[in-house]
């Protein structure tokens, strides 16, 4: 029996390990116009990944996100937008629409993605891997709505989850991009 749990024992902390040696980078994504983004180009930068959308009351975040980026953005910093639907069906349009919407209503010049799914039985991988502790490494989150945002190191590691309400230019973000 004590050799069975000394087994049991040795996996989970494998799993940790293993969990906890996995980083974003190791995540290729879908950009809005269909060709592969590889997050490992982010290397060495501080990253924020938000999932955002385009008929929400928050919405009018998408001008804080491009202010922070044209602040900060650059060789150390870079926001990475990716659009969904899954909640109450506020970001409807296509890939090329969200687009659309973005530049012409925010003027936004950071990365933004493929719409994805952040939440439920069609989450995407790298959702996936932000919102489980044992995949992260750090802690559980969930997807609470649109415009929450994840901010990651330099290495490639989960720092903080910041709720959707913050706003990106809160004190909190700009000491983290300031650190």
């Amino acid at each position: 029996m004590k050799k069975i749990i000394l087994c049991l024992a040795v996996l989970a902390a494998a799993h940790c390990v293993q969990a906890q040696s996995k980083s974003v980078y190791d995540f290729t994504v879908k950009a809005i116009d269909g060709t592969d983004f590889p997050l490992s180009q982010l290397k060495g930068k501080k990253v924020m990944l938000v999932n955002t959308a385009s008929k929400c009351g928050l919405t009018p975040q998408y001008r804080q996100l491009q202010d922070l980026y044209d602040t900060f953005g650059g060789d150390k910093f870079v926001i990475v937008g990716f659009p969904a639907n899954n909640f109450k069906q506020q970001e409807p349009g296509t890939n090329g629409e969200i687009q659309s919407f973005c530049t012409a209503n925010y003027g936004v010049t950071f990365p933004m993605m493929e719409k994805i799914s952040v939440k439920g039985d069609d989450i995407h991988p790298l959702y996936q891997w932000l919102t489980k502790k044992a995949e992260n490494g750090v802690a559980d989150s969930e997807v609470t709505w649109n415009f929450q945002k994840y901010l990651i190191d330099e290495t490639g590691k989960l720092v903080k989850v910041v709720a959707p309400r913050t706003l990106p230019n809160a004190e909190e973000i700009l000491n983290w991009l300031r650190s």
